[in-house]
């Protein structure tokens, strides 16, 4: 292993050692199993609740079939990209039982169930994106400790009560992956797929917060918890459609150098058409 993956990894540990002890812990608030909707359809308790978590299935599924058939799909060009993106599908899949148990009996032994498929994906979302975008070798070798890193955390706040690692795995990715997205020059085209996820997510998490208030405002249709859910759903979506269209680029060029020189030649252009009006023009006698 070379020096800078061991000083990264060091400095890592350090810096995540420094903020369990200097921050205080996150307990999981009970309020938080107290949901907008409560109402039953057929027999099934926070019906909507449950059911709005359908969509996760089908979609977890499909990116499952297509990253294998029909004779790879997706056209994965590296090694480790396969591997990490069945383990995404699969945590995707999963979230369609995890979640729907919660919600049938909302309260903290069944949010682990629900919390648990959730980290799977975005644990491998991590990995994914180190494999494509900084080292393949390491993305690939990465896959397992990201995902033993997420258990961890569950069982951290399980067991103590402390949300704080479990936070760091499921807003990290959050932050950075944007972050790289636009920094990092890709392998494959369609990179903007990515900040579209990231955007339907940022918006699954504001109507989650807003969950009783969008409940009043839909007049008891709808809470923001089950838009949350659709939302959120709309991640994968995304995500298989830039598998789907993306090809291996020729040029490896990132989001912010393309809108960087686009907006260059926006500024020449200009510039070339404020020269043209200032020629002087003969007047023909």
């Amino acid at each position: 292993m070379k020096k800078r993956t061991v000083y990264a990894w060091g400095s890592a540990i350090i810096i995540f050692i420094v903020l369990m002890i200097v921050t205080p812990t996150i307990p999981q608030s009970q309020a938080y199993h107290n949901f907008a909707d409560q109402r039953s359809f057929f027999g099934i308790p926070n019906a909507l609740n449950v059911i709005s978590n359908f969509p996760f299935l089908i979609i977890g599924l499909i990116g499952l079939i297509l990253c294998y058939y029909p004779d790879d799909y997706f056209r994965f060009s590296l090694r480790g990209e396969k591997v990490g993106w069945t383990c995404f599908y699969i945590g995707v899949a999963a979230v369609a039982f995890g979640s729907s148990y919660y919600h049938l009996h909302p309260d903290d032994a069944t949010l682990l169930w629900d919390r648990l498929p959730m980290t799977i994906a975005f644990t491998s979302i991590m990995a994914i994106f180190v494999i494509e975008r900084i080292d393949e070798h390491k993305g690939t070798y990465s896959i397992v400790p990201l995902l033993l890193a997420g258990l961890v955390s569950i069982l951290y706040w399980r067991f103590f009560d402390d949300l704080r690692p479990y936070a760091l795995v499921q807003f990290g990715p959050c932050l950075v992956i944007p972050l790289m997205a636009i920094l990092l020059p890709p392998m494959y085209t369609q990179s903007t797929y990515w900040l579209w996820a990231a955007g339907f997510y940022l918006l699954a998490k504001v109507e989650e917060a807003a969950d009783k208030p969008i409940y009043s405002w839909t007049h008891h249709i709808l809470s923001g918890h089950s838009l949350k859910h659709l939302c959120a759903a709309m991640v994968p979506v995304f995500l298989t459609l830039m598998l789907a269209k993306r090809t291996v680029q020729t040029e490896r060029v990132s989001l912010y150098t393309i809108w960087k020189r686009s907006r260059g030649k926006g500024s020449e252009e200009e510039s070339l058409e404020c020269n043209y009006s200032n020629v002087a023009v003969e007047e023909t006698r």
